[in-house]
């Protein structure tokens, strides 16, 4: 199997993080709701059929509904976007950043401004008609422009999206800027609001949604469950990266990136072929039992698990890390999945501390905690893989 070497020539300094998603929006909230197995999942109604979901806390919806009133201008932005402005504003104010500044922005999504397309087009196939504002409002580079005037950043702004691992791919791109010396301060991430009836519909045809009707709703990592359990979740996140800062809260160390050989629009190979290649990329010389811990996409679906888990032992063998997940606890969101993950690995290496799953073998920490892989793959088996480190 060939796969390019990339050396990644500076320490790329994570400087900040911030997200919102189901566990709130504070690292003391999130810690906490880490170490616990209470669920964040709920059972609503969406046109007339009912969804296990994991929304934001109440109080996080309230504060982010203060946010769209505090400006005119944002009172007619989607969801995606608020949340993209609030995890921004906290990082620049994290990092030490100043508004102004020449900040790149790269902040992406899967399905981008789910809500408005939908009221929109909901509008317009029973009017005839729609509203003025229904296309500027719902481009997908409306995320981080959004996030730029807000910021009044005088830097590059950037939107894509790239499915599941396009917070990742984001922080790919914010890896090359700063190596490059093109820009010296980036914030990367995504943002995903993808709890609309027809978004979940979507992920019902294609017979991956979960029907579970006690336990736990999502088994992500679960390789024995029998049938597929993805639960949709929402949130935001991004992270504020530079050059060897050497306050920063950790590192990373080295990018992955693969693309599987499709059978079709949303297949995987059987051992994951993309996330071995990308993994490899990842490691670059780094022995494999300098690796501690791995978190997994792992979407909660039978072969998703299973082909990325395949992956892993192919790469490791015998040096099989820790391997963990947490979209059994948030849900699955989409774009900005990643983000939160990378949100995971830095909890872990910053209070050395594995949070693993409900379905995981019990194990023992019997090192530091010092590199950890953050795996992120999306339809069209684009995968992207980062190595973090301390």
């Amino acid at each position: 199997m060939q796969y390019q070497k990339l050396h990644v020539k500076h320490r790329i300094s994570i400087t900040a993080i911030a997200t919102v998603s189901p566990l709130g929006s504070t690292r003391e909230i999130i810690r906490k709701a880490y170490t616990s197995h209470a669920l964040t999942m709920q059972r609503q109604c969406f046109g007339e059929k009912e969804y296990w979901v994991a929304p934001l806390p109440e109080e996080e919806q309230k504060r982010l509904d203060q946010l769209r009133h505090s400006d005119a201008k944002y009172k007619n932005l989607d969801p995606t976007v608020i949340m993209a402005l609030d995890v921004s504003r906290r990082v620049v104010a994290q990092a030490g950043w100043q508004a102004g500044d020449a900040i790149g922005i790269n902040i992406g999504s899967s399905r981008g401004a789910t809500h408005l397309l939908e009221q929109y087009h909901h509008e317009f196939i029973t009017t005839g008609s729609t509203a003025t504002l229904s296309s500027p409002t719902t481009t997908l580079g409306n995320v981080s422009s959004w996030v730029a005037h807000d910021l009044k950043s005088a830097g590059p702004e950037i939107s894509h999206s790239i499915t599941c691992s396009t917070a990742l791919h984001a922080v790919l791109n914010a890896v090359a800027w700063l190596e490059s010396g093109m820009a010296d301060q980036f914030i990367a991430g995504g943002s995903e609001a993808p709890l609309t009836a027809f978004t979940l519909a979507q992920m019902n045809a294609i017979k991956i949604y979960s029907r579970e009707t006690d336990g736990f709703p999502c088994r992500a990592m679960d390789l024995n469950k029998i049938r597929n359990t993805m639960v949709l979740g929402e949130g935001a996140g991004v992270v504020a990266l530079e050059r060897d800062n050497p306050n920063a809260i950790a590192y990373i160390t080295g990018v992955g990136f693969a693309t599987d050989n499709l059978e079709h629009t949303i297949s995987i190979s059987e051992d994951a072929v993309c996330f071995q290649k990308s993994m490899k990329m990842a490691l670059g010389d780094l022995p494999l039992s300098e690796v501690d811990a791995i978190v997994m996409h792992a979407p909660g679906t039978i072969k998703g698990d299973l082909s990325e888990y395949k992956a892993v032992q192919k790469v490791f063998g015998e040096s099989m890390p820790l391997l963990t997940t947490n979209k059994w606890k948030i849900g699955h969101t989409f774009g900005s999945s990643g983000l939160l993950s990378i949100e995971l690995a830095v909890l872990m290496l910053q209070e050395q501390t594995f949070f693993g799953t409900p379905f995981s073998e019990s194990f023992t920490l019997n090192k530091p905690i010092k590199n950890v892989l953050v795996n992120a793959v999306g339809f069209g088996g684009n995968a992207v893989t980062l190595l973090i480190s301390l």
